[in-house]
C-alpha cells in the first residue's frame, strides 16, 4: 500500500484515541511515525527521492521480522516498561501499518518465526486501496471538526 494510505488511517486511529489520552501532543506524532517504521524494510525507504505517493515492485516484500505483530509487541512492551507514554501510541501506529499490509496480495506473517503468512486481495495502487484512503481522508476531517468544534 501507498504510505499515504498508511499515514491516513494513523491519523484517523490517532484522532480516534485523541480525546482519552494525556500526552497529547506526543500521541499523535508518535503514531505516525510509528505507522512507517514497518517500511523501513522496503529498499527504496532510505533511496534519494523516495516518493510517499508510488508504490513500486520493490516496495512489496514484507518478509522482515518488522512486519510481524511479534516484534510490535515485543517493543510495546519495552515502552510499557521504560517509557509508558509511547507504549499505546507506538502499538497502535504499528499494529494498524500491519493490519492493512494484511489485506495485500503479498501480505505478512503475523508472528515471528512461524511461517503462516496472511494475505488478501487489495492490490497496492488499486481501486480498493485509493476508495480506503479517500475514506480516512472524510474520517480524519471528520473527527478533526469533531475535536475542534
Amino acid at each position: 500500500m501507498h504510505i499515504k494510505t498508511y499515514l491516513s488511517v494513523a491519523l484517523a486511529v490517532a484522532l480516534y484515541f485523541l480525546p482519552h489520552v494525556n500526552n497529547k501532543i506526543i500521541f499523535i506524532p508518535a503514531v505516525l511515525i510509528s505507522t512507517l517504521i514497518p517500511e523501513i524494510e522496503n529498499p527504496n525507504f532510505f533511496k534519494k527521492g523516495f516518493k510517499i505517493f508510488t508504490t513500486t515492485k520493490e516496495d512489496l516484500p514484507k518478509n522482515g521480522i518488522l512486519h510481524t505483530y511479534t516484534f510490535c509487541i515485543m517493543v510495546s512492551l519495552i515502552f510499557a516498561f521504560f517509557y509508558p507514554v509511547l507504549a499505546l501510541p507506538f502499538f497502535l501506529g504499528y499494529s494498524f501499518h500491519l493490519l492493512l499490509d494484511t489485506f495485500t496480495p503479498q501480505g505478512i506473517r503475523p508472528f515471528w518465526p512461524l511461517k503462516q503468512r496472511t494475505s488478501g486481495k487489495v492490490a497496492p495502487g488499486g481501486k480498493i486501496e485509493k476508495t480506503i484512503f479517500y475514506i480516512f481522508i472524510i474520517f480524519d476531517i471528520a473527527l478533526l471538526l469533531k475535536l475542534f468544534f
